[in-house]
């Protein structure tokens, strides 16, 4: 029936439960779980899962266990058992990394060898597309689809859930309009909403560019700090300044702005990664004790958007050669590389001086 929630507009759903500290119900082939999102679990719902009688774990990130040293005996995660006397802040400080460094002992920590983990797995997933901290809270049930029907909760059935969240949604063309800016009275903004109700691209064509040559691009993800409030801790704004000047200065580009803040972790997340640097971790470790990879984002998003636009060759602005990857691998044929060095400030050197060394970007 079409009036019921497809499993991407459940997934959607499930994320804005998690967001609000709500549980969702989450079966598959292992059996049933309810998960809640650790970072924003209340105290009482937490004494209401303990209820249930089952014993909770909260399922980490291999990345975050090795800093706990908890044992990730499932490889990508580790099921931490939850002690019967730890309260909601124990439950917080195991996953964010805030102290730390001024309570480094959280341990002896207890993990979960043998059994399923693909239910923990969904459930880490979903709290990464929610843009929340890679933890969550996990109780065994026993008849998952009959604790939904009961409860309202939302329910995921794992089968059809995972493929959706590893692949990236169909993007749609909205609307687009003529946008004179500074560097080119001859601006257009393409406006793209994907099918799973996350954020929306937005593509931005400098004046009429061939779309049988490789046009000059640009694959940009937002940055709030940067672009907005000129952050000196990044080199983001002057980036996003210079590629537009460029493209005005040959009288046509396409810059594709991606919404994936902080390196696909979010704002809230990327505020942590630099409270965490002002103690002395760089970038790629503030991303790791956070339970994350070096790079949460998806450049294959900038692949659909060029051939959305009719565009099969690119010129690209960049300094990151994973970029240059991701779209020979998706149908884009990079003609050119075109560096983009500026904005190195006092405030930053460090931190492009990690992206050269660990992330291999060409500075």
């Amino acid at each position: 029936m079409s009036l019921l929630p497809d499993i991407s507009e459940l997934l959607s759903r499930a994320r804005a439960d998690m967001r609000m500290g709500l549980p969702v119900v989450l079966v598959g082939a292992s059996g049933a779980v309810l998960a809640a999102a650790a970072e924003t679990l209340g105290a009482e719902r937490l004494a209401d899962l303990r209820a249930l009688g089952a014993a909770p774990v909260i399922a980490i990130t291999a990345r975050r266990a090795e800093t706990l040293k908890a044992r990730a005996y499932d490889g990508d995660l580790a099921r931490v058992r939850l002690p019967a006397e730890a309260d909601l802040a124990w439950v917080t400080a195991l996953a964010d990394p805030e102290d730390d460094l001024r309570s480094p002992m959280k341990g002896p920590l207890q993990t979960d060898r043998g059994g399923a983990a693909d239910l923990h797995r969904l459930a880490i997933l979903l709290a990464k597309s929610a843009r929340l901290l890679p933890a969550a809270v996990i109780v065994p049930l026993e008849d998952g689809r009959k604790t939904a029907a009961d409860t309202g909760l939302t329910l995921i059935d794992h089968a059809d859930a995972a493929p959706h969240l590893l692949e990236r949604s169909l993007l749609r063309p909205v609307v687009h309009a003529r946008l004179p800016l500074e560097v080119s009275e001859a601006g257009r903004l393409h406006i793209y909403r994907p099918d799973d109700g996350s954020e929306e691209h937005y593509a931005i064509e400098i004046g009429r560019p061939d779309r049988a040559q490789p046009v000059l691009a640009r694959l940009h993800s937002a940055c709030f700090t940067g672009d907005l409030l000129g952050s000196l801790k990044c080199d983001c704004g002057p980036q996003l300044r210079a590629a537009l000047g460029q493209m005005g200065e040959e009288g046509a580009g396409i810059l594709l702005y991606l919404n994936q803040e902080g390196r696909g972790i979010g704002l809230a997340n990327k505020m942590r990664a630099y409270s965490l640097q002002d103690q002395g971790f760089d970038t790629v470790e503030a991303n790791h004790r956070l339970g994350f990879e070096d790079d949460e984002r998806d450049f294959r998003l900038g692949a659909d958007l060029l051939q959305s636009l009719g565009f099969a060759s690119v010129r690209l602005l960049t300094n990151n050669p994973a970029k240059i990857a991701m779209m020979e691998k998706n149908g884009i044929a990079v003609a050119e590389r075109v560096p983009l060095k500026v904005g190195e400030t006092a405030h930053n050197r460090a931190y492009l001086a990690t992206k050269a060394a660990k992330s291999g970007h060409m500075l």
